[in-house]
């Protein structure tokens, strides 16, 4: 590892501090459900044989000035993953701003879900289908 001008390390503990203390602007979380209000899972499906890894996202999921969620816009079954209400357990409650997938960009704001950008060809009516 080489160090580059400008970068920094720092021990673990000290970047839950930093996450925990409101230090970060902004956190770029993967997820497996968003909702329309912004509740984010992302650490378990509640599946009998997954493995629940919560791990710092929670930390991320509150700490952060903003958090932006990057995801593909389906499941591998085609299951949309950005959702009225969460059906796995919650990672954060209200804390998405943004939502980056392979066919959208998503704000969050307190009158709903507004599409900021979508790919090109693709209908609002056809991703809407998808959501």
């Amino acid at each position: 590892v080489t160090m580059l001008e400008g970068g920094s390390f720092f021990h673990h503990g000290d970047s839950f501090a930093m996450m925990r203390g409101g230090h970060l602007d902004i956190a770029v979380l993967g997820a497996f459900q968003v909702a329309a209000n912004g509740d984010l899972a992302n650490w378990h499906t509640g599946a009998p044989d997954a493995i629940p890894a919560v791990g710092g996202a929670m930390d991320l999921a509150v700490g952060a000035k903003k958090v932006f969620i990057t995801t593909d816009h389906v499941t591998k079954q085609g299951e949309p993953k950005i959702v009225a209400e969460l059906t796995y357990p919650v990672t954060g409650k209200q804390c998405v701003d943004r939502i980056y997938t392979d066919l959208c960009v998503i704000d969050v704001t307190k009158a709903g879900l507004k599409v900021i950008e979508k790919v090109e060809g693709l209908s609002f009516d056809e991703l809407q289908a998808l959501t």
